[in-house]
C-alpha cells in the first residue's frame, strides 16, 4: 500500500514560494503601526488639553514614519522603486495604496511634528494643528493597510487569517502609541493612553486569539515554534502593560513599564505574524490540504 502523503515536499520544493521579504519588513510592520498609534495619542492629547502627549504623539509619528519608511526602501533594494510606485494610483493594489497613504501621513506628520519644535513661527501653530488631525485621520488607514498586504498574497497562513490581521493591526498600533503616551506624559495627563491602552489590547488580544484557534491547520504555524513563542509572548506582554495601565495609573515606574511592555508586544506580535506566514510557506501541506477540504465542501454542497 502507498503511505498517506504528509506533504512535507513537492518534489523537493515548496509549493507556495515564501516571501522573498526580510526582516525589515516585520520591522516596517511595527514601525508603521507605532507612528498611527503615536498619530491618535497626538490627537487625543489635543483635543482634551494634554500638551505631552500631544507632543510625544507628534515626535513619535514622525520618527516612526522615518523609520517605517527606511525599512520599506531598504528591502525594496533601490531607492527609487519607492518614487516610481507614485507614478500610479492603482486601487487593487495594497502596495500602491500603502505608498499614497505612507506619503499622505508623513506630509501632514511632517507639518505637525515642525510645529512642535518650532511653534513660534508665524502660522505654523494652526498648521500644525491642522496636520496632526489629517495624520489622525489617516492613521487607521496607515495601521491596517499592511495588514491587507500580507493577506493579498498567496502564502497560505496569511491569505486564511485576512479577517483576523486587520484587527491585530488596528490594536497593536493602538497599544503601542498608548505606550508612548504611558512613557512620556505625566500620570495626570495619561488618561487618553491608558484608554487607548485598554481599547488596543481587547483588539489585539481578541484577534490574535481568533488567528490562533479559528482557522484549522493553517492557525498551527501561529502557535509553533519561533512564530508561536513571539506570539505568546505578544500576549502576556499585552496583558501585563494594560493592567499596569488601568491599576498603576498613580505610579509614574508603573506606567513606564507598561509603556514599555506595550511597546515591546506590538513588536513581538508584528515578528510573530510575519514569522508565521513564512513557515506556512515552506510547508506544502498548508497549501494542498486546505484547498482539498475546499474542494471537498463544495463537491457536498453540489
Amino acid at each position: 500500500m502507498v503511505p498517506k502523503a504528509d506533504f512535507r515536499s513537492y518534489y523537493g520544493r515548496p509549493i507556495v514560494r515564501p516571501a522573498v521579504w526580510t526582516h525589515d519588513i516585520a520591522a516596517y510592520l511595527f514601525t508603521g503601526g507605532l507612528a498611527a498609534g503615536s498619530a491618535m495619542l497626538a490627537a487625543g492629547g489635543d483635543a482634551t488639553g494634554r500638551p505631552a502627549l500631544r507632543r510625544a504623539g507628534r515626535l513619535t509619528a514622525l520618527g516612526a514614519l522615518a523609520a517605517s519608511t527606511y525599512f520599506l526602501v531598504n528591502d525594496l533594494g533601490r531607492p527609487e522603486r519607492f518614487h516610481h510606485m507614485l507614478r500610479v494610483a492603482k486601487p487593487t493594489s495594497p502596495m500602491s495604496m500603502g505608498t499614497w497613504i505612507l506619503s499622505a501621513f508623513g506630509g501632514a506628520a511632517g507639518i505637525a511634528a515642525a510645529a512642535e519644535v518650532a511653534p513660534r513661527i508665524p502660522g505654523l501653530r494652526q498648521l500644525g494643528r491642522a496636520g496632526q488631525y489629517a495624520a489622525a485621520a489617516v492613521a487607521p488607514a496607515l495601521a491596517t493597510y499592511t495588514a491587507v498586504l500580507l493577506a493579498d498574497t498567496a502564502t497560505p497562513s496569511w491569505h486564511g487569517a485576512y479577517r483576523e490581521l486587520p484587527v491585530i493591526f488596528a490594536g497593536s498600533a493602538l497599544a503601542s502609541g498608548a505606550g508612548v503616551g504611558l512613557l512620556a506624559a505625566p500620570v495626570a495627563q495619561a488618561g487618553p493612553a491608558r484608554r487607548m491602552a485598554v481599547l488596543g489590547a481587547a483588539l489585539e488580544l481578541y484577534g490574535a486569539h481568533r488567528v490562533e484557534t479559528g482557522r484549522g491547520m493553517l492557525s498551527e504555524p501561529y502557535a509553533q515554534g519561533r512564530p508561536g513563542r513571539l506570539l505568546r509572548a505578544g500576549r502576556a506582554l499585552t496583558a501585563a502593560g494594560v493592567a499596569g495601565a488601568v491599576l498603576g495609573r498613580r505610579s509614574r515606574t508603573v506606567s513606564v513599564l507598561s509603556g514599555l511592555s506595550l511597546l515591546t508586544a506590538s513588536l513581538a506580535t508584528r515578528f510573530g505574524i510575519f514569522e508565521a506566514g513564512v513557515a506556512s510557506a515552506k510547508d506544502p501541506k498548508y497549501t494542498v490540504v486546505p484547498q482539498r477540504e475546499r474542494l471537498s465542501q463544495s463537491g457536498k454542497t453540489a
